[in-house]
């Protein structure tokens, strides 16, 4: 096994709206390797999340109050991608995290949409997102993210799912995200 940390993942940055590392994304790939023994299935074969320790990561999940303001934006998340729609609740801050999964793909999988760092074999993977949540235990993905990648949207990756699937999905990821937003 081989990984490796893909591009995607470098925008996530302590002045981004997304979870982050504070140390180096070398340091995020030593913990995928300590503790990738404990990996466990993500919403497909060759996607995997494995759970490492929450020291030193920090949540972009916030969660929102009624009034709360939200803002927004329209854009590409990198060069070559169509715009998406994005919420963000407004001044709001990360806040340490309470648990985090790394989120790797297989570069065979990522070859599919020519996002591969690395040779694509089943052995090689690759760090796409660092998933850090503020609350203990699984956190659903968000239901855009979900529908862009179930539908084909630029960068998506096909999630495979039978329309039942997909539907437990959405609704899993509706209750938890009802009430949340990256911050702004």
């Amino acid at each position: 096994m081989k990984a490796v940390i893909n591009p995607f993942v470098l925008r996530q940055t302590k002045n981004s709206p997304f979870s982050h590392y504070g140390g180096t994304f070398d340091g995020v790939l030593a913990l995928v390797e300590d503790n990738f023994e404990n990996a466990k299935s993500g919403y497909r074969d060759e996607v995997v999340l494995v759970s490492v320790p929450p020291e030193g990561f920090f949540s972009g999940v916030v969660q929102l109050e009624e009034g709360q303001e939200l803002t927004g934006s329209f854009k590409a998340r990198r060069d070559g991608e169509s715009p998406r729609k994005q919420v963000l609740a407004k001044g709001a801050t990360k806040i340490p995290a309470v648990s985090v999964d790394i989120v790797l793909y297989r570069s065979d999988l990522l070859a599919d949409s020519g996002d591969n760092a690395l040779e694509a074999t089943a052995d090689n993977w690759e760090v796409v997102s660092i998933n850090a949540s503020p609350v203990e235990g699984d956190m659903p993905i968000d239901p855009i993210t979900l529908m862009h990648n179930h539908f084909g949207s630029d960068g998506g990756t096909d999630t495979e799912m039978s329309d039942s699937e997909l539907v437990a999905a959405l609704r899993e990821g509706f209750s938890f995200w009802a009430d949340k937003a990256l911050c702004g």
